[in-house]
């Protein structure tokens, strides 16, 4: 019963998702875009090769994507006679998806997943014809989980969290979340409490694997662009505020009138592009000098710009590796927080703000080793920063700290290779 008022309700809503998809684009043309796959249509141009296994990977947007690129070096390295189905929900998702895999093409194929009916996804199935199915994170539906059962595709979640909140609101969606959890092959959990949450919301064979987002490498060129950085900066400190939220850049600009940052230069990259020029308007309205990234054409940065508004995509490695000190949004306010080990690997003392629910052991794991400092507000923030950025020594420590701490979390990638590893043997 719970299951068809589900199914119905994404019928009535779907007039309305479609029209805020279109609205969307007016600020992000990419939601325009490719639309009929969201319904389970697909082209022909979108079939992996003749004569290939597929497995099917879902990352629902940038991040889960990047998440996910350790794990797809992996399995295409391994069964080399294995193509990728790489699904997405966001623009920025298949545009992050494109610029790390585009060297396996045509093996990575790229698409968005249909929306959650079972029609839909039933034709999704039926086109590409998926051996496995790996979901990453938390990006369970449960129609579309239901029709991989019918059409005999075994689900692993990978890289799996759950918060407390997540799993009470499961929990109270049971006869949805709970048939769903149920019907997954395979959970590999980030941590204990994640393995002990999705147990409790009724999966089974869950086993804690780690974080793959500490097997993510940074790129070759990283360190050759954040030195291209720092030259158009000059010798300025640099206070990076990274995956910065809706309402945290307000708080950390109007926190600039209480602490001065003296000629250190903060660059704020929102987490969303359809953000940028929200951003950028409210420098503006503080008085603040500001430059933007995407206007930047190789001179060094006047030397009078205090915020650098980072309105570029791709970059996020060069932003790390050019900083002294990181600030990971998503923080400041209720959200989550945001993934800081990217920071960590390149060896930058990192501060966020009180709310990491969505990376608590991590987070609370960073503080203990010394790697990161969590902070109660956007002043606090910029005074610690301001330490930092002051004392090269401390500095100095606390990013060796950072780069030892994700150094000795590596290796979940190859843990979850391990526990897909008895659903692909018999497809060689």
């Amino acid at each position: 019963m719970i299951g068809a008022l589900y199914s119905t309700a994404w019928w009535l809503a779907l007039p309305l998702v479609l029209a805020r998809l279109w609205w969307r684009g007016r600020r992000e043309a990419g939601y325009r875009q490719h639309i009929a796959e969201r319904l389970g249509i697909y082209g022909r141009e979108l079939k992996p090769r003749d004569g290939q296994a597929v497995i099917w990977i879902h990352a629902v947007s940038v991040g889960e994507t990047r998440t996910a690129e350790p794990l797809i070096d992996a399995l295409l390295q391994t069964y080399p006679e294995h193509s990728i189905v790489l699904t997405h929900m966001t623009p920025t998702g298949r545009t992050t998806g494109q610029a790390l895999f585009a060297t396996y093409a045509p093996r990575v194929v790229q698409c968005y997943l249909p929306y959650d009916i079972a029609s839909m996804a039933s034709r999704f199935l039926d086109h590409f014809k998926p051996r496995l199915c790996v979901l990453m994170e938390t990006e369970v539906w449960p129609n579309t989980v239901a029709q991989c059962v019918r059409h005999q595709v075994p689900v692993a979640l990978v890289n799996a969290r759950l918060s407390d909140r997540s799993l009470k609101k499961g929990q109270r969606m049971s006869a949805l979340m709970g048939q769903a959890a149920k019907s997954l092959e395979c959970v590999a959990a980030q941590t204990v409490a994640d393995a002990e949450r999705l147990t409790k919301l009724g999966a089974r064979n869950v086993q804690v694997t780690g974080s793959i987002k500490f097997d993510v490498a940074p790129p070759a060129n990283a360190g050759i662009d954040g030195a291209e950085l720092r030259r158009l900066f000059g010798m300025r400190s640099i206070l990076l505020c990274a995956s910065t939220r809706d309402g945290e850049e307000a708080l950390i600009l109007d926190s600039m009138a209480q602490v001065d940052l003296g000629d250190a230069l903060l660059i704020i990259v929102p987490r969303h592009p359809q953000r940028f020029n929200d951003v950028s308007r409210m420098i503006d309205a503080r008085g603040l000098q500001m430059a933007r990234r995407s206007t930047l054409d190789g001179t060094p940065l006047a030397a009078n710009v205090q915020v650098l508004l980072g309105d570029s995509m791709g970059e996020m490695f060069a932003y790390y590796a050019a900083c002294d000190v990181a600030f990971i949004g998503g923080s400041l306010l209720p959200l989550g927080g945001q993934n800081m080990i990217e920071a960590c690997a390149l060896g930058k003392p990192v501060l966020f703000g009180p709310h990491t629910f969505n990376f608590n052991l991590i987070s609370e794991d960073a503080v203990e080793a010394g790697a990161a400092v969590r902070v109660p507000d956007a002043t606090t923030m910029l005074r610690e920063a301001l330490h930092l950025l002051h004392s090269e020594s401390e500095r100095n420590a606390r990013g060796a700290k950072a780069l030892a701490f994700a150094e000795q979390h590596r290796g979940a990638a190859q843990r979850t290779m391990n526990l897909l590893q008895p659903f692909l043997m018999h497809q060689q």
